[in-house]
């Protein structure tokens, strides 16, 4: 049997020409054969969004030993779909998203463009892992951050994960780092998340801004409590939303 490296799909949020992509590759690139299909222009914020009103386009730009690299005009879910789906000759092994340039704990799994990439890689059966950095600095320092990606992705790489099940990994913006916690979910919500930006006369238009207000501060189980406190939050994430525990209470009202 052909002995093969595991082959490594990345994409992100933030665009081919952001650092953290460059700096997720070079992370990587020891552990594998990688693929690379990001978008060509930021797409923060847009989730699991997928692009159904006019076609998507791919280029090839860059193609090393080990290493190949695509842009593409879709969303970060698009170039999971369209990856696998035209460019790859086989199933990948690892689907990484990130290196995200900002927060991505809490209910911010919900809006991210960086989870987009893990969520479509999960749905497909593919061990898949969000890479975040609470920095939005265009020039952040990520190098904290390598010694534990090349550790989380190798160990799931080894032992894989539970069926539509994922990692939403976090860093504290820090030169040093104290280990990782193991997190639940942050509870919250966004407060104050509009901000006026009036244009010539009209009032009506808004910038999205807002602050996020954590129910549980003091909870050391959450991923905000360990990010505040120094510590790699590693949040595993299902995308199977069915609230079970109601299901029951919900067929009595019906009966």
């Amino acid at each position: 049997m052909e002995n093969r490296r595991p082959l490594i799909l990345i994409s992100n949020d933030d665009g081919i020409m952001a650092k953290g992509i460059s700096e997720l590759i070079k992370f990587l690139r020891p552990l594998g054969e990688i693929v690379v299909m990001a978008p060509d222009a930021p797409r923060s914020g847009s989730g699991c969004a997928i692009t159904v009103t006019q076609p998507v386009h791919y280029q090839l730009l860059r193609k090393d030993v080990g290493l190949t690299v695509y842009k593409c005009s879709g969303t970060p879910s698009d170039c999971i779909k369209l990856a696998w789906n035209t460019v790859l000759e086989r199933k990948p092994d690892l689907v990484v998203g990130g290196i995200n340039h900002g927060d991505n704990s809490a209910t911010n799994v919900h809006y991210s463009g960086t989870m987009g990439v893990v969520i479509e890689g999960c749905l497909n059966g593919i061990p898949s892992i969000g890479f975040s950095l609470c920095s939005h600095d265009p020039g952040a320092n990520f190098e904290p951050a390598g010694p534990y990606i090349r550790q989380i992705a190798a160990m799931v790489l080894e032992k894989g994960l539970p069926p539509l099940t994922c990692l939403n990994v976090n860093f504290p913006d820090m030169a040093e780092l104290k280990g990782i916690k193991i997190c639940e979910q942050a509870k919250g919500r966004w407060t104050n998340e509009w901000e006026p930006c009036p244009r010539k006369g009209d009032d009506n238009y808004f910038w999205l801004i807002g602050e996020f207000k954590d129910d549980e501060p003091e909870n050391e189980k959450n991923d905000h409590w360990a990010l505040a406190n120094g510590y790699v939050a590693i949040t595993p994430t299902v995308v199977d939303v069915t609230a079970y525990g109601f299901m029951n209470e919900l067929s009595k009202w019906f009966e």
